[in-house]
């Protein structure tokens, strides 16, 4: 019971207790030990060498001889190096896993669209850079992205998350690529299907336009 209690106060049992962190896994304290693992991360985590150390919780940080101000300093460096070494976690056959077994679980939500029938969701990061687009939602059923609901992960860094997660999940687990969807909603008056109609009638403003411009380009004699 006591081995529970010290999991249970670990700061990254507290980060992903954190309402709003639903969407990341575990990151192994292992994977975050190795320095190769955080190549390239020292220009973008401030106080880097501190912030492993909060994360995975040495002791060789003293706490107390901090003020207000560098505290919150160096926990907001640990968040964004937790989250930046996540990316590359979920690539790892661990990570993936760990990420598989909350797809299953519908942590990530469900797509809106009606003729998915709430499929469950991938998150997915349209930047491998952060700091410039938040997290989307991916659904392998429409091939579409979302925004989330909840504006508590509307606000991640869709670099947390990475461009190459969905496309690497489903190479690992391909039978949980779900096949497409064969329906196709189509519009209607009284009954008839309007789509036909409403593609000829671009194709022949498009042929009009094209003549117009010819015939106005045309050099006059």
């Amino acid at each position: 019971m006591e081995m529970e209690t010290d999991l249970e106060d670990t700061w990254i049992a507290n980060f992903l207790g954190t309402k709003g962190n639903e969407y990341f896994c575990e990151v192994d304290p292992e994977f975050i030990l190795d320095r190769f693992n955080l190549t390239g991360l020292n220009a973008d985590v401030p106080n880097i060498h501190d912030a492993i150390d909060v994360v995975t919780g040495s002791s060789d940080v003293n706490m107390d001889g901090l003020n207000a101000e560098e505290e919150q300093q160096l926990d907001a460096s640990a968040r964004h190096l937790y989250c930046l070494v996540h990316a590359r976690f979920i690539l790892t056959t661990r990570g993936l896993y760990k990420m598989m077994l909350k797809y299953q679980e519908g942590d990530f939500g469900r797509c809106p669209r009606a003729l998915c029938r709430s499929h469950i969701l991938l998150p997915i990061g349209l930047q491998d850079v952060p700091n410039i687009s938040s997290v989307k939602l991916y659904c392998p059923k429409c091939e579409d992205i979302y925004n989330p609901k909840s504006s508590r992960h509307a606000n991640i860094d869709g670099a947390y998350f990475g461009t190459s997660f969905p496309g690497m999940f489903f190479q690992v687990y391909p039978k949980l690529l779900p096949r497409h969807s064969e329906e196709q909603f189509c519009l209607k008056i009284f009954g008839f299907k309007i789509h036909d109609h409403a593609e000829h009638c671009r194709w022949q403003q498009k042929q009009r336009d094209e003549l117009e411009k010819r015939i106005a380009d045309k050099p006059t004699s």
